[in-house]
């Protein structure tokens, strides 16, 4: 009796690791820890005004879980697409699909299901929102099978990438997305995409070419300069918005307290990147750096407090009261 049971708690045992494992490779294969780079959804519902909004937080929570299945599917294909450039890269041939771990029709599988149920509840959700998710996966596309290869416009697709997922947070909500917002949007994520490249390049050496082709066609004097153009125009571009006639008339100068934040913050990047040689991947830098982390959020709070200073005092005092 003892000993059957001692079987049957194996048998479990053995099937839970089973799945644990699994889901292991699915996490791998569908690169969950890049999917904060989704969170730019909440930016029209930051700005917005309706971030206490309950019904908004719930629509754009649903884009969200729908652009980071959308994404997950593109993570797969590009895998997909670069396998064999993979299986010579140290850092990604352990990929699930590379390593063997995942068959390719597997993965294609995953990948048709995820695009499908993704497109299909945006397009149930509000038919701009459907419209831009669809084009976001074929910029995507495209980006593996061949932009990515281009210089420039690599920089271009990454940043579009952000520009709609911005986009795609004002259509969910069924507001008009401010043009200083998809602006900065645009310009912060060229930013970011230029010091990634920048790193690869440097870290790299000769053999950058071999990870990425298309660092063949840039140097790292040639990013440099394009570095100080976009920072200058980023920071231009949201001190202005800071003091654009709409934000004055409702908030005063007050958003210009933000200012420094996104100030020090850029900086900091950029002392990372070229002091510590960092800037490979950002989502992972904003959260291992403690200064820049402490300043995003810092600035997070700072925007909360000025844009929902009257309704946080009302409904302070009316639990008070």
């Amino acid at each position: 009796m003892n000993y059957s049971n001692h079987i049957d708690t194996a048998s479990q045992d053995i099937a839970v690791t089973k799945k644990v494992s699994h889901m292991k490779l699915l996490y791998k294969l569908l690169r969950v820890h890049q999917w904060v780079k989704n969170l730019f959804i909440f930016a029209c519902l930051l700005f917005s005004g309706k971030f206490l909004e309950i019904k908004s937080v719930i629509l754009t929570v649903c884009g969200f879980i729908l652009l980071c299945l959308v994404s997950g599917s593109v993570y797969i294909f590009n895998d997909i697409n670069d396998i064999e450039e993979d299986r010579k890269n140290e850092s990604k041939c352990t990929r699930p699909i590379c390593s063997g771990q995942i068959s390719i029709t597997s993965a294609i599988i995953i990948a048709v299901i995820l695009s499908i149920s993704s497109l299909t509840g945006a397009f149930l959700i509000e038919l701009s929102f459907g419209l831009v998710l669809l084009a976001y996966l074929i910029i995507n596309v495209l980006y593996s099978l061949s932009l990515k290869q281009t210089v420039i416009i690599d920089v271009f697709c990454i940043a579009a990438g952000f520009f709609l997922r911005v986009l795609g947070g004002a259509y969910v909500i069924h507001v008009e997305p401010s043009a200083w917002l998809l602006i900065c949007t645009f310009l912060l994520s060229i930013f970011l995409a230029l010091l990634k490249r920048r790193h690869e390049l440097v870290t790299l050496g000769y053999e950058a070419g071999n990870h990425r082709k298309v660092l063949n066609d840039y140097s790292a004097y040639f990013l440099d300069q394009m570095v100080v153009v976009i920072t200058a125009v980023t920071i231009l571009s949201y001190m202005l918005w800071t003091i654009e006639s709409t934000n004055v008339e409702k908030y005063g100068i007050q958003l210009l307290i933000t200012f420094p934040f996104v100030l020090y913050g850029m900086f900091r990047y950029l002392y990372l990147v070229h002091k510590k040689n960092e800037g490979g991947d950002p989502t992972v830098l904003i959260f291992k750096d403690f200064p820049l982390s402490v300043c995003i959020v810092s600035w997070l709070i700072t925007i909360l407090l000025i844009m929902y200073r009257d309704i946080i005092i009302y409904k302070t005092k009316h639990m008070l009261y």
